[in-house]
Parts: structure tokens; sequence; C-alpha cells
């Protein structure tokens, strides 16, 4: 498998997206001519033409007819325009499962997977290289703060955050791998949490080299069953042990214990979450051969990335934070992370996101809000899936309340909506914005510096 190695011409549809803009940066900064379509007119694409990409807005169909390589979003139909004529005039055209496979044949591919914090934990991960003066690229889901783009070639290698969406990972062989957690997620492509477990073990079972998963996860855990040699990392019976920690409003403290060290680790970020995902970076990077001081100063230098408890301002009297959590178990840990650092009354304001997810999770949001004070839930982020029986944000309501029939949550319909909602909670200490769509939209109207 060669495409993506010898492509010289390469045309990205969907080139927008958090993932196909940070391959497209890849590609130029090794030196392929790079052109690219998307139906939504953003910032992104800016950065592109600025950095040497041909992009434009809507279609391209002579751009892609031209290329060596098209490459697409899986939100991309497969009648559209640029990918019928890149089929007419013969262009090779790679699916996102065939273009992570090719990865490898880039460089090695240290990646980091799970169905939530692979963002901030593949940034992390950057931080340590950084620190430790090593060449690597990167591909990750957000810019990295502090560091540079989403997307970065260097020789030495590639960090790589794992996206286990449509079967994304399927043919992957990275060189060293992390699991962080795994929830029922993207069930409209697995079926079950059990075809979604046994597709990491598959993913692991690739990996060449170390494989290090945080076993205080529960799916973690039953994939560790599967895989004698995964090294563990948690707060209990695990290789490495995590003791000491301190949670703090803007930052952490750990203490991570191991066969072959000792790391005493401070975090400029907080929440248990977080600690867990330093923790499996650390080993990780150890394991990769990293060293200690690199590891330390690497996690001290990381400020977050961006949408992940990301702090943002002041409403009334209350902190306001953004967070990219959508699944119940990413609400659920971003409210204790809020109470364990000291906030007392929190207002969150959630969006849900894609049609499929919130009807095949509506269950699990009955318990997610635990902790919150007051609950408003937007229309739903439909990241271009059809609704034809359009359900709405409603659906989560319901949910909630067939298990608390009094739970202090309610369906504000339009993101125009919030501000008018949210005026009655004015007690509230903090508040969060949660969703992976645009309800960080609503800060201009909500927040002042």
């Amino acid at each position: 498998m060669t495409e993506l190695r010898d492509a010289r011409r390469v045309h990205v549809v969907g080139v927008a997206g958090a993932g196909m803009s940070a391959i497209a940066r890849l590609l130029l900064e090794r030196g392929a001519v790079v052109s690219g379509s998307d139906r939504h007119d953003v910032a992104r694409l800016r950065e592109l033409r600025a950095h040497g990409a041909s992009v434009v807005v809507g279609h391209d169909p002579a751009a892609a007819a031209a290329a060596d390589l098209v490459l697409w979003s899986p939100a991309v139909r497969e009648d559209d325009p640029d990918l019928v004529a890149a089929r007419a005039h013969g262009a090779r055209l790679l699916a996102r499962a065939d273009l992570f496979a090719q990865l490898s044949d880039l460089a090695p591919v240290v990646g980091l997977c799970g169905t939530h914090g692979k963002t901030t934990s593949t940034s992390m991960l950057i931080h340590v290289a950084r620190a430790a003066r090593r060449e690597l690229g990167w591909l990750v889901g957000a810019d990295v703060t502090g560091v540079g783009a989403n997307g970065h070639w260097g020789d030495d290698g590639l960090i790589v955050e794992v996206d286990e969406s449509y079967g994304t990972f399927a043919k992957m062989t990275p060189a060293a791998l992390g699991i962080l957690n795994i929830e029922a997620d993207h069930l409209d492509h697995y079926g079950s949490l059990l075809a979604l477990e046994a597709a990491f073990v598959a993913l692991a079972r690739r990996t060449r080299g170390p494989v290090v998963g945080w076993s205080d996860d529960e799916g973690v855990a039953r994939v560790a069953r599967e895989l004698p040699a995964m090294i563990s990392v948690g707060t209990r019976d695990a290789d490495w042990l995590v003791r000491d920690v301190h949670l703090e409003r803007r930052g952490a403290r750990l203490t991570l214990v191991g066969p072959s060290a000792t790391l005493h680790l401070r975090l400029a970020v907080t929440g248990a979450h977080n600690v867990a995902n330093a923790a499996v970076v650390a080993v990780l990077a150890l394991a990769w051969g990293f060293d200690a001081a690199a590891v330390r100063d690497g996690l001290a230098a990381f400020t977050g990335a961006p949408r992940r408890f990301q702090y943002r301002g002041h409403w009334r009297d209350a902190d306001v934070y953004e967070d990219y959590a959508h699944l119940p178990g990413e609400i659920a840990a971003t409210l204790r992370a809020t109470l364990a650092i000291g906030y007392e009354r929190p207002l969150v304001v959630f969006q849900p996101h894609r049609v499929s997810r919130t009807v095949a999770l509506a269950a699990d949001f009955a318990t997610c809000f635990t902790g919150a004070t007051r609950v408003l839930v937007t229309d739903l982020y439909d990241a271009g899936e059809a609704n034809p029986d359009h359900v709405t944000g409603e659906v989560v309501v319901r949910r909630v309340r067939d298990v608390y029939p009094d739970a202090p949550i309610s369906y504000v319909g339009a993101l125009a909506n919030v501000t008018a909602a949210m005026a009655p909670y004015g007690d509230a200490d903090v508040v969060l914005l949660l969703g992976a769509g645009d309800v960080g939209s609503v800060l201009d109207d909500v927040v002042r510096p």
C-alpha cells in the first residue's frame, strides 16, 4: 500500500473537518500539492489557503479529476460531485480506514485511542515529544495549544489521535498504543458495545509494540482480559499505580509508581479524567523510549485542548467553561471534575450531538447529569445526519424524567433561546456549555471576559 506515501497531488473532500484538515496540513508539509472542498466556509479553510492549499467552498470536480489521490470524510456522500469526477477520470480514491492504515507507511505511529479524551491525550503526548526535542509529527482533532496546528509532518514518527468512528482504525498497525476508555458509541456502525470492544482488541493485537491501558475503566478492563501483554495503569491492581492525587481549580498533582520508576507529576489541567489521561500518556511515553524528565516537563507544559474544559470567562458571578463532552460518560466525568474542584451550583447547557447517537444512548443520559443544579437541553446538532422523525433534545429530557420525575432539566429548543433560559439561574457558580456541535456560539451572548 503506497498511495498515500507516493501521491504528489492530493484532493481532500470535506477538508474543513478536524481530521481531514489535519491530513491536509501534514501532506502539505511533506511536499504534496493539496486541493480540497467543503460545504462549510470556516476559518480552517482560510488557514489551509494561507499554508498553500487550494481549497474551495462547495465542490471542485476539476481539482478532484486532476489529483493522483482523492481522500474524503465519512460524512461525504457517495454521489458527491468531486468523488464522481475522480472516479470518472481514474483517480485513486482512498477511504478513511485505508488512509489511516497507510500512515504506518509514512512513519512509525504512536496512537491514543478511546471513546473520549483522545484529543487531550494526544496533545499531551505531543508536548512530551517537544520536551524531549524529538521531531515527531502528529494528527490530532484540534489545534495543539502552545505548539501549532492539528497536523504536522515529522521524520521521527507520528503521534496520532486514533478514531474509532465508522471503523476508521480497522486496518491500522500502530507501533505503540494507549487505550484511554471504551464506552458505547458509534453503535450505528458497530451494532453493539461487544462489537466495539472487539474492534479495540483487534487494534491492540495489530500493534507492533507496547500497549498501555487505563484499567480502572470497565471497558478497558474487559478488553485487557484478551490482551495479556497490555501494560495496565490505574488506581488499583495495575502495573503502574496512580497515587496521591490532588485536584485544583487550574491543575492537578499525582504520583505514578511503576516497576521501573516513580514519577511526581504536576498538571496545568484538572479533573480525574485528565489525571487518567496523563497517567496513560506518561507510561506510554516511557515505554516508547522518552525519559522521565521529558514526561514531567511535557505534561506540566500542557495547558489544555480547545473545548476540553476550556475556561471562557464569566456570566454574572459564575465561571464559564466550554467542553466537548457529548457522551453520557463524558458528561458525568465533566460534572464530577467540576464538583471536585469546589464548584457547588453547576448550570449545564447541553446540545445533543447526532440523531443516531442521541436515540441509541437516550437511556444512558438519564443519570449522567448528577450534580447539576439545572440542565438546559437544546436542539440537536445533527452533523449532517438525516432526521426524518424530527428527533429533538426533548428525548433526553424525557429519559431523565423517566428516572427522576422532578429532575431540574428542561428543553429550550434553539440556541438563540439559551440566554433567556439561563436568566432565572443567576445563583449558579459555574456554567458548563457541553456538546460536540456549535453550542459555543452562545458565548458571545452570555460571557464577559
